[in-house]
């Protein structure tokens, strides 16, 4: 595989690790299971217990799984036609994902406080709206 096929594979591939990684660990959708893992994790009688179910908890721990999965399921390696392409490939996947997960988590930050600034722009026009209508009548 070229290079640059390899590079956009990188790329491509590493949006359904974010996306899946991300909704797990973060959206609403499995919030049920997620808060089952975080109560084993910090309640689990052994270490291998807690670390195990913190997996499912953290998009980075988390993201290494998942990239493990595709790696499988595609077979893609990175810059070596061997085992040591896997492991590139791997870590730059992981790597990837992430830079993508934290874009992600920027973005809806900034749209969910532009949205309160919305909201609170809202309320504080609404009293003098009141207060216009009450003089008129």
């Amino acid at each position: 595989m070229e290079m640059t096929e390899q590079l956009f594979w990188l790329f491509v591939l590493a949006i359904p690790i974010s996306c899946v990684a991300w909704t797990v660990t973060h959206e609403e959708v499995f919030r049920e299971p997620r808060e089952y893992c975080v109560g084993r994790s910090k309640c689990g009688k052994s270490i291998l217990e807690r670390k195990f179910f913190y997996l499912f908890t953290c998009e980075y721990c988390f993201s290494h799984y998942v990239t493990i999965f595709f790696l499988v399921l595609t077979g893609f390696k990175l810059l070596i036609d061997d085992w040591r392409g896997y492991l590139i490939a791997g870590f730059a996947l992981v790597f990837t994902a992430n830079a993508y997960m934290s874009i992600f988590a920027f973005l809806r930050q900034a749209i969910k406080k532009e949205k309160t600034e919305i909201e609170v722009m809202k309320k504080s026009v609404e009293p003098d709206e009141k207060e216009a209508t009450d003089s008129i009548h």
